[in-house]
């Protein structure tokens, strides 16, 4: 079985379907992610009405200059509340679309960082054009082992080893199918296992051979597959695998 440790459920049509398409595929769980608090009810609800389906409540990069205390306080009270919240985010730095100041950026990162302490919760990290801020940040902050993943990793292995060493898993998507991706294939094939998660970031990045369609936790299987063709062992691996970290990165309870 395996996992699908990040999709945005609440962009997709058809849910119950997408579901339904996700079962079939021999998915067992989906961490449906957020962006703000409007997505992050929809992405509650989403999960309170599948079983296979748990939220990360967080805000982006993008949506930083939006956040207030108010609103930060609605994500607060979501996270402490909700059963089906297993995550922070999603959060961090993107530095190449700078939708906000940098600064907001990295205050939003902060603050978010500090709930999911309070919280014992894992973090959700978006990073784009900001490896080495986001490093930063995460050292700074991190007081009580916070545990955190690299979503949709786009990095080299240097770069995942960095991260690595402050006990953050690394999780790739469909990119690491594209043609122009080789840094990223050596860092999937050279990481310890046992910190890598894998993701489809539904809508976006659908992997080979679902180019240029909308892309769903279905297609995870296929970005599993190419994984293990990279590292020379059977698929069954990677599925035991990276099924097992989801399980003790995320507290998925006994749901």
């Amino acid at each position: 079985m395996l996992i699908d440790t990040h999709a945005h459920l609440e962009m997709l049509e058809g849910v119950p379907e997408v579901i339904q398409r996700a079962e079939q595929a021999g998915l067992e769980k989906i961490v449906a992610v957020s962006s703000d608090l409007t997505s992050s009810e929809k992405t509650l609800d989403i999960a309170e009405n599948f079983p296979m389906v748990f939220a990360a409540v967080g805000i982006h990069p993008h949506e930083a200059s939006t956040m207030n205390d108010q609103m930060f306080s609605e994500i607060e009270k979501l996270a402490r509340e909700r059963k089906k919240v297993v995550a922070i985010g999603e959060t961090g730095l993107d530095y190449h679309y700078m939708h906000s100041p940098r600064e907001v950026q990295v205050s939003s990162l902060v603050k978010q960082i500090e709930l999911a302490n309070r919280l014992a919760l894992p973090l959700v990290v978006h990073v784009r054009d900001a490896h080495d801020d986001v490093i930063k940040v995460l050292k700074e902050e991190n007081r009580n082992n916070l545990k955190a993943v690299i979503h949709c990793f786009t990095g080299n292995y240097e770069t995942a080893m960095k991260y690595i060493e402050m006990g953050c898993y690394i999780s790739f998507s469909g990119i690491i199918t594209f043609k122009n991706a080789e840094e990223i294939r050596e860092a999937a094939i050279k990481i310890p296992i046992e910190k890598m998660l894998i993701e489809t970031d539904s809508p976006y990045l659908a992997p080979v051979p679902y180019r240029g369609k909308k892309n769903e936790p279905a297609h995870v299987k296929a970005i599993a597959q190419k994984i293990a063709e990279l590292r020379g062992i059977s698929f069954e691996e990677i599925e035991e695998e990276t099924t097992a970290n989801a399980k003790n990165l995320f507290s998925f309870g006994t749901s």
